[in-house]
């Protein structure tokens, strides 16, 4: 029956967390950004997808998931969400799958970060993760273009009023 409509789960009102990103004011291309909604509400992660390739598709996807993110309980080489996000949004349907990572330390101003370089069976796919010091898990994957250890020196909090509805 057309006038019955489901309702969806409530839209976060944002997280409880600041959103570990490049600043919007330092992309030259579009940014859009998702919330990932618990059943109950809750913001269970947020993603920013960064486009420099004038509409055809995203170059860069970064997503910060807090503990307990349903996002973050992965299979054995299943591709981390932010890349099955970015695969989708490029209309890739080829089957992607985690065949390695290995572990680096790089310098964030003065802290150092222990990143997990995944390694994913599309090779034109780059994918990063790091855990902060907050427990929230922040993975950058990007298309057709390496991810370099100054790229996290562009990453900054953003603040969490920024992602919150209305």
């Amino acid at each position: 029956m057309a006038f019955l409509r489901r309702r969806t789960p409530a839209t976060p009102t944002g997280p409880d967390f600041d959103v570990l990103a490049m600043d919007p004011g330092d992309w030259p291309g579009d940014l859009g950004a998702g919330l990932l909604p618990g059943p109950d509400g809750s913001c269970q992660g947020i993603y920013l997808r960064y486009d420099l390739f004038g509409g055809r598709g995203p170059a860069m996807l970064i997503g910060n998931l807090p503990e307990g993110s349903p996002a973050r309980e992965l299979e054995e080489g299943q591709v981390p969400f932010e890349v099955a996000q970015l695969l989708a949004a490029l209309g890739n349907d080829e089957p992607a799958e985690v065949t390695g990572v290995e572990d680096t330390p790089v310098m964030h101003g003065d802290s150092l970060l222990i990143v997990r370089r995944v390694k994913i069976s599309e090779s034109r796919v780059a994918c990063a993760q790091f855990d902060r010091s907050d427990g929230v898990q922040v993975t950058i994957a990007t298309w057709d273009r390496p991810i370099t250890d100054d790229l996290y020196q562009l990453l900054k909090p953003l603040p969490a009023e920024m992602f919150r509805a209305g």
